[in-house]
């Protein structure tokens, strides 16, 4: 029943949490199947290999100096940070490459690193749970690290692998070939200092004064993120609000419909109106469109015709024409 229990507590909040990560991705939803595919890297490939890595070498480290203190600090401090966050961002860095139609902004970018951070965190919250709570001191034991892992540094992985996401978004989004290469090398880098600062706390600070300042540490990190993913998504919202400004004029959208693209409550008053009819569907897709084509027009002013956003328009344009009649 503990195991059952830490699988439970380990899995559940950051489902939970995966959840509220996409639901902030308010105007172009992600698919579901590449959200999904890199909740699983997180958890199982992720988690798996680090483990595995880690384990050896701080093994071997071990072996090296014959001091449990120093492989400890160093797996914790410099391996497990470098180890942990490549793996993670090799999730975000798949989608990068193989569906870069699907990775169109940096709310994308901290979304696909966020959820596969999460994916990590559910295996990695279980291991401790059971070991560290449940074996260690029996249901008291469990619900403390379930205290610790979901409510004190819940958002820990999140939070350092969101950088890389970013790194990529802004790479994606620019034509300076050398910012390209720089920006997910500066966001990599980032993600593994804030790692190794939150395990390397600890060490520097025992006892209940360290949890304090890493809890401190890790929640400063948090609101700020925090902060700029509300600056990301107002962001978002003026672009469609300037990108299909031209999609009125040239007959593709009524006002109404442009007005509603970009603001959720009237969205959501429209798609209520429609909740459980067959229209419903058809409301939702409309407005995917909308942000769709107002983030490849955007790219095409940045990018010019990179991978055939001119036909990527010029095809989401027919489909929004075709739909539009049916939005009333």
């Amino acid at each position: 029943m503990g195991f059952i229990l830490s699988v439970i507590f380990g899995f559940l909040p950051m489902l939970v949490f995966a959840f509220f990560v996409y639901w902030l991705d308010r105007f172009e939803k992600e698919p579901r199947h590449l959200l999904g595919g890199a909740f699983v890297w997180g958890a199982v490939i992720a988690a798996g290999f680090a483990f595995l890595i880690n384990t050896l070498l701080g093994a071997g480290i071990f072996f090296l100096t014959g001091s449990e203190l120093i492989a400890q600090q160093t797996t914790g401090s410099v391996i497990a940070p470098l180890i942990e966050e490549i793996l993670k961002g090799m999730a975000v860095l798949i989608v990068f490459y193989f569906y870069r139609k699907e990775f169109d902004s940096v709310l994308d970018g901290i979304v696909y690193a966020g959820i596969t951070a999460l994916g990590f965190a559910a295996t990695e919250n279980t291991y401790y749970i059971y070991n560290f709570g449940y074996l260690e001191s029996g249901y008291p034991g469990l619900f403390t690290l379930v205290f610790i892992r979901v409510v004190l540094v819940g958002w820990q992985h999140p939070f350092y692998t969101a950088f890389f996401g970013i790194g990529l978004a802004l790479a994606r989004l620019t034509p300076n070939w050398p910012k390209r290469f720089l920006y997910p090398i500066s966001g990599l880098i980032v993600s593994i200092l804030l790692h190794s600062i939150h395990n390397t706390i600890p060490a520097l600070i025992p006892g209940v004064a360290g949890i304090v300042v890493g809890t401190i540490f890790d929640w400063t990190g948090w609101i700020g993120l925090s902060i700029f993913i509300i600056y990301v998504i107002h962001r978002e919202k003026k672009l469609i609000q300037f990108e299909l400004k031209e999609e009125v004029h040239l007959g593709i959208i009524t006002m109404e419909q442009y007005l509603e693209s970009f603001s959720n409550i009237a969205r959501i008053k429209a798609l209520l109106k429609y909740l459980g009819k067959p229209t419903f569907r058809t409301i939702s897709h409309f407005y995917q469109l909308c942000a769709e084509l107002a983030h490849k027009k955007h790219q095409f002013r940045r990018m010019g015709d990179e991978g055939g956003n001119q036909k990527i328009i010029t095809q989401l344009r027919n489909e929004l024409a075709q739909l539009s009649p049916l939005i009333n």
